[in-house]
């Protein structure tokens, strides 16, 4: 049976990034905005990044969809981790917007929280986002959030995309 489950602010860490964290095949990522995150991964406390580089060990396939370049202190700890820079597959869009998570074609997270210590919950009570999404299994919204992710990932939207000045990653013009 399909489980469709409304996530708000904290529950996005317990709920989201736990699951993600223990993707066994693949997990996609897509977000406007990422910063300095950290998790608790195996009962400590770490940066996101290095938790990804565990999975990339792993052999988890994670690509990463973002808007905009991250900030200096996410940089830095990306920096490292070699298995970031050698196997995370990552893509700047200008135009995503979209706050995607899907772990292992099995569960999706549709919803508003970016990839920041604000969004996801980890900042303190007073600190973080008033955030909403949809953590779910159902076949067919995965599969929805999943084929809007690979159409922004094989750039099916370059060709026709307005904000080309802006995008380092863009896919060349084919015609």
């Amino acid at each position: 049976m399909a489980e469709i489950t409304y996530i708000k602010n904290e529950a996005h860490y317990g709920k989201v990034l736990q699951t993600a964290l223990q993707a066994k095949r693949m997990l996609w990522i897509g977000t406007a905005d990422l910063k300095d995150l950290y998790v608790k991964y195996n009962n400590v406390t770490m940066p996101f990044l290095r938790a990804v580089a565990g999975l990339l060990r792993k052999k988890v396939e994670v690509r990463l969809i973002h808007a905009k370049e991250p900030g200096a202190r996410f940089r830095d700890d990306f920096d490292k981790h070699p298995e970031l820079v050698n196997h995370l597959e990552r893509m700047l869009c200008p135009r995503v917007h979209f706050k995607l998570i899907i772990v292992d074609s099995q569960w999706a997270y549709i919803g508003s929280a970016n990839l920041t210590g604000a969004g996801m919950g980890m900042k303190s009570l007073n600190r973080r986002n008033f955030e909403s999404g949809i953590w779910t299994n159902d076949s067919a919204l995965f599969e929805s959030a999943m084929s809007q992710f690979d159409d922004v990932w094989i750039g099916k939207h370059c060709p026709k995309c307005g904000r080309k000045e802006f995008c380092s990653d863009r896919v060349l013009d084919v015609r």
